[in-house]
């Protein structure tokens, strides 16, 4: 599982990283996610990310523009994982 924050480093950005990393050490799975952090523009347009922060799990656009909780980010990664 590969899950991808997209922005160019403002706070939101590294807030929703810092959440990502934070969900996923707390998932029994965590060494088969691989967290990136993206910070290419060209990318954000092609994934369809027109606001920052963007959250993306295998592909799929998750969130745009906002900071979900570990929480929230735990419950995605969980329904993605089946």
């Amino acid at each position: 599982m590969k899950v991808e924050i997209l922005g160019s480093g403002c706070k939101n950005c590294d807030q929703l990283l810092e959440n990502v990393l934070s969900a996923v050490s707390s998932l029994d799975g965590e060494k088969t996610i691989k967290v990136e952090k993206i910070g290419d523009v060209q990318y954000f347009t092609k994934m369809g990310v027109f606001m920052t922060p963007g959250l993306v799990i295998d592909g799929e656009v998750i969130s745009v523009g906002k900071v979900l909780s570990a929480d929230e980010i735990k419950h995605k990664i969980e329904e993605k994982m089946g």
